[in-house]
């Protein structure tokens, strides 16, 4: 698994919680909201601060494996069984933008009638979340970067997105220039420049530490099936087509299943997978991704009114929703929970509808 052959037991130090940290979530929080109030002011409903535009709803099956050895079966993974799960892919803005402003995409999972000790303030829920973003580390280290950069993403919240279409194709241009030695911008790639491929086709990560157990962890979402694989870096066409995402998850359901696995990354090196500093990619060589759990999703339809009023308009997806055992760590994530709920709450207020975890009877 490392050099050192074993992972490394979770250690309160780890975690390193600045004087200021208060402030600087109290200033991402009304950033976020400062978000929403402007897409509700400009569009008549109350959308998610980040991650506005859905792209596809799934209802899968989520397999916990067997036989995981007892530094993986820890938590949601003690034990084989098997749950409901569903999914929500998107992307990154607060604004629901046409599909040319190509931008980071994410995926939510959350795993229904999971039961054991909670995490502060979902106590009453029975469900394990997880929300997940097309690249292995985080685009900033902490929430006082996050900040910065997400007070750009609000002061562009609303413009007329002609501009944003060309600063689109400019970031992707440059940043495939900067990729090619070696430096591309995460900046950049934020703001507009992802490339334009298939969706279906990446890989979605934690990006910022996660507790497992009594070790922590990142966690990925990788595709399995070959039909997923073959997808991976696939040109989409966008041009003429603003939900040109939406309809080709909608091709590939309409006669396709997929399958993905869930894969823990262990931390083996404080120095190398550090919990405060999400922007670090943490080393595969030294510690890789490893199947714990498999899900699995048949052909259906991932597009509908009915989906949006129970997924889009109904559910939050917030990685603070689940097991003690996969607390969130660090900066990035301790800024989450007061954001995350924030958002969720003007969003319901806003919209007059009642947003809960959804349980199993």
């Amino acid at each position: 698994m490392s050099k050192t052959q074993f992972p490394l037991r979770f250690d309160p130090s780890f975690e390193n919680v600045p004087d200021d940290e208060v402030e600087t979530q109290r200033g991402l929080t009304e950033a976020m909201l400062a978000i929403q109030r402007k897409t509700h002011a400009d569009t008549g409903y109350a959308h998610r601060a980040v991650h506005a535009k859905a792209h596809g709803y799934l209802k899968a099956k989520f397999e916990v494996l067997p036989d995981l050895p007892t530094s993986l079966a820890q938590g949601l993974f003690e034990s084989p069984a098997r749950y409901d799960t569903i999914l929500r892919f998107s992307t990154t803005p607060g604004d629901v933008l046409d599909d040319n402003v190509s931008t980071p995409r994410g995926v939510a999972l959350k795993v229904l009638g999971v039961s054991g000790k909670r995490l502060p303030g979902s106590e009453s829920d029975t469900t394990q979340n997880y929300v997940l973003g097309n690249s292995p580390s985080f685009q900033v280290a902490t929430a006082a970067g996050f900040l910065k950069q997400l007070k750009v993403l609000a002061a562009t919240t609303g413009h007329a997105e002609p501009v944003k279409e060309a600063l689109s194709v400019l970031s992707r241009t440059t940043n495939a220039g900067l990729e090619k030695v070696g430096l591309k911008s995460a900046t950049l790639t934020t703001l507009a420049g992802q490339a334009t491929t298939e969706l279906l086709g990446d890989s979605f990560y934690s990006q910022a530490a996660i507790l497992h157990g009594d070790y922590f962890a990142k966690v990925v979402l990788a595709p399995v099936a070959t039909e997923l694989i073959a997808l991976s870096g696939k040109p989409l066409d966008v041009s003429g087509h603003p939900d040109a995402i939406r309809e080709s998850i909608q091709r590939y359901f309409a006669a396709l299943p997929a399958v993905w696995e869930l894969r823990v990354q262990l931390a083996t090196d404080i120095d190398a997978m550090p919990v405060e500093d999400s922007s670090t990619e943490w080393p595969e060589d030294e510690s890789p991704y490893v199947a714990v759990a498999r899900v699995t999703a048949t052909p259906q339809q991932s597009w509908s009114e009915e989906l949006w009023a129970e997924i889009e308009s109904g559910l939050a997806f917030n990685p603070w929703i689940g097991l003690a055992a996969h607390r969130p760590l660090g900066s990035i994530m301790r800024a989450r929970k007061p954001a995350y709920a924030a958002a969720r709450e003007y969003r319901g207020q806003a919209n007059g509808i009642r947003i809960e975890e959804p349980t199993i009877p």
